[in-house]
């Protein structure tokens, strides 16, 4: 997949665990992990809302596009 996740850098940033974030958000932990961790196919535009509301970032922060067709073999 092409879009990195950089959950783990906001929450850093903001001194936040994922349970934290979970509880502030009300989405599950499994939930978050598995986001957190690239292992989803789709996220809503109502969960990006909350995470992007509570760590008070925008989405771009969150998701990023990579290239990965210029990568070295």
């Amino acid at each position: 997949m092409n879009i990195q996740i950089n959950l783990d850098v906001e929450l850093a940033k903001k001194k936040m665990s994922l349970t934290e974030l979970s509880q502030s958000i009300g989405i599950s932990m499994t939930n978050l992990s598995l986001l957190k961790t690239g292992k989803v196919k789709a996220i809503r535009f109502s969960t990006l809302e909350a995470i992007c509301h509570t760590l008070q970032c925008q989405p771009g922060d969150i998701l990023q596009y990579v290239n990965n067709e210029n990568a070295t073999e």
